[in-house]
């Protein structure tokens, strides 16, 4: 039997929420309630009630009823539920949850779960799940599930509904455990790896040359959210190794394109000390939509249209100054072991030389940032190939076993 955290706002939904937590208890679970609503008469007792919520965050409950503000409200006790649970999984007492509601419960329930590793078992029945989930995602694994209905009562309908949810974060519990009990036996260090259509051929090869050497690889889309996905994947503990040879995100990042992934991308390897290569893969481009989405700003500059949803643009010499010493005092803060490697003929397909973005002086600022802002500590290997040459690979992967 494990434990599966119930989380709702108990003032307006706790009979749904009973039921949810019954089903539970039918399939051989033990639901624990977690009250994080707000301003109404309770009508479901919990198991950590919403002051103890509130109260573990430092807030004051009354004051925020006083205001008024629903707002305001959904807002603290977001914060607070993902304190809550955060520290239940920490104490084992967290194997999957599970919430259901609208606009408010939705935002509550889903910042809880986001304060969860990736792996546990979440699950949000939510009346928004057939819209933009995106704001409520984020990096995390929440499966979203559409109430249809609003999540008001128990009814014909409803009933079904609730069950069937109680029954996937059930399913999805049984299938952790599962996984547990087996990795002992089938399991292998793991490593992520990010990628572009213009970084293919050496992460391919790399990926190849990693699991023949037993490793696993998960390779990360470097749009955004996948770089996001990557340092949420390597702050969790999972990872043994990181090849990061697809920076190009801070590139958008730092120009203003539509792919950038924040400013702590190339954060969490350093932070936790897990060995890494690094690469300037590329930082020649800037990535647009459609190329009537490109601003105005960048008038006359040099594109590449990728696809007819795809528009590259050149970075500058100056812009890659910029960047070199990004990439460099991002690694200059690794407390592990950390090498930046250079493929001095071409950061992309599309840069080495005949190729549209060959740029040898724009090349020649990025190195020469890098040299000048990296420190003398971190190993910095120069190859005279391209990028997806299988000499830069076949480096990559030496250095990163090494």
């Amino acid at each position: 039997m494990a434990t599966i955290v119930v989380l709702g706002t108990f003032d307006t939904k706790g009979p749904e929420h009973a039921f949810l937590a019954a089903r539970i208890r039918d399939l051989g679970h033990d639901p624990l309630l977690v009250d994080a609503g707000g301003f109404d008469t309770v009508h479901l007792a919990a198991d950590v009630t919403r002051e103890r919520v509130a109260a573990e965050a430092g807030l004051d409950l009354a004051a925020l009823r006083r205001q008024a503000d629903r707002g305001a409200m959904v807002t603290a006790m977001a914060a607070a539920a993902a304190k809550v649970v955060r520290r239940l999984h920490g104490e084992g007492r967290l194997a999957g949850i599970v919430s259901m509601g609208g606009s408010g419960g939705t935002a509550i329930g889903t910042a809880a779960m986001r304060a969860l590793p990736l792996g546990v078992p979440k699950v949000m029945v939510s009346t928004l799940a057939s819209g933009n989930v995106a704001p409520y995602l984020d990096v995390s694994d929440i499966v979203m599930m559409p109430a249809v209905s609003d999540v008001a009562g128990i009814n014909a309908f409803t009933r079904g509904q609730f069950a069937r949810a109680a029954a996937v974060v059930c399913a999805l519990v049984d299938a952790s455990a599962c996984l547990a009990r087996s990795a002992g036996t089938d399991s292998k260090p793991l490593v992520v790896a990010s990628m572009f259509g213009n970084t293919t051929p050496c992460v391919e090869r790399a990926r190849g040359l990693l699991e023949a050497a037993g490793r696993d690889v998960v390779v990360f889309h470097a749009t955004g959210t996948g770089g996001r996905t990557m340092e949420s994947f390597i702050e969790s503990g999972i990872v043994s190794g990181v090849l990061d040879v697809t920076t190009t995100e801070w590139a958008d990042e730092f120009v203003g394109g539509i792919l950038g992934a924040g400013p702590d991308r190339l954060s969490a390897a350093a932070r936790r000390g897990v060995p890494a290569v690094i690469a300037p893969g590329c930082l020649d481009m800037v990535n647009f939509g459609a190329p009537e989405t490109v601003p105005d700003s960048f008038a006359g500059r040099l594109f590449h249209r990728h696809n007819a949803q795809v528009t590259l643009m050149r970075t500058t010499p100056e812009e890659c100054r910029g960047l070199g010493r990004i990439l460099a005092e991002k690694v200059n803060a690794s407390v592990g072991p950390a090498t930046v490697l250079l493929p001095l003929r071409g950061i992309s397909l599309i840069s080495v030389e005949g190729q549209p973005f060959h740029d040898a002086a724009a090349d020649d600022a990025l190195f020469s940032a890098i040299r000048k802002w990296l420190s003398p500590g971190i190993p910095l290997v120069e190859l005279d190939c391209a990028i997806n040459d299988p000499a830069f690979a076949d480096a990559c992967v030496e250095r990163l076993i090494g």
